[in-house]
């Protein structure tokens, strides 16, 4: 809808519109002012970055990883219970253990989309690999939707901020191929 305000027009949203940017906006300040932590771990795959917001783990990049993220603003800080815990989770993981990503709380900041691309990613069982087709037809059916396109899904897949923990390196292409992953192919055939 438009209207005239001294002659000049512009659009006014619906009501909950407003309501869901104002939410947005909020939600952008507090992240802004919210202290962040980091710390370093040594692995079979490299130096693994683990970032915090003091509660959850909201970050873990492989050195030299795509999509790394902004560390340089956080605080070191190596005695966090949440770096605690993701640290006993990795030495049980590299340890040929098979702990599960809800063992930890996890916080990875995404929209909407990603979050049900990444919560999909959590189901992928040990072992196993799924196809970024496979993801996207059940992206599609939790969104209420008939499709969903294989490259959004691998978008969201490539931006997965906390690596290992949701597993995105056991996602292939659609015929089985070690399409690309952010810490790169060698890793992906290390961490399967």
């Amino acid at each position: 809808m438009l209207t005239s305000e001294n002659g000049m027009a512009r659009a006014i949203s619906p009501p909950h519109a407003r309501e869901h940017m104002r939410n947005d906006f909020i939600q952008n300040l507090i992240g802004r002012y919210k202290m962040y932590y980091r710390t370093a771990y040594p692995s079979p795959v490299g130096r693994i970055t683990l970032a915090c917001d003091g509660n959850s783990l909201v970050g873990l990049w492989l050195e030299g990883q795509k999509y790394f993220g902004d560390t340089e603003k956080m605080t070191e800080n190596d005695d966090m219970p949440v770096f605690l815990a993701a640290k006993d989770w990795l030495d049980r993981y590299f340890a040929g253990a098979k702990p599960a990503a809800a063992e930890l709380p996890l916080a990875p900041s995404g929209g909407e989309f990603r979050q049900i691309v990444w919560d999909i990613l959590r189901e992928i069982p040990y072992g196993e690999t799924v196809t970024y087709g496979d993801i996207a037809k059940k992206t599609a059916i939790r969104m209420n939707r008939e499709s969903m396109s294989s490259q959004a899904v691998g978008g969201a897949v490539g931006h997965n901020p906390i690596s290992i923990i949701i597993p995105c390196h056991r996602v292939v292409g659609a015929n089985g191929s070690l399409t690309g992953y952010a810490g790169g192919i060698g890793t992906k055939i290390k961490l399967l």
